[in-house]
């Protein structure tokens, strides 16, 4: 895999934090860490930011 390809996560379980690197189509799913086995669920691809500032009223 590409460094581009990849998503670096870290696990959320206290006692193993290990980074795992999973590929993008993985986006929204449930992945198992290898380390410990807890349960982590990828993000989705992050919502674009609006450019345009809303109006004051």
């Amino acid at each position: 895999m590409t460094p581009d390809a990849v998503i670096r996560l870290m696990c959320p379980n206290l006692k193993c934090k290990s980074v795992l690197s999973v590929p993008k189509e993985a986006r929204g799913r449930l992945i198992r860490c290898r380390n410990c086995g807890s349960t982590i669920q990828v993000p989705q691809k992050p919502a674009q930011a609006s450019t345009q500032k809303p109006n004051a009223a």
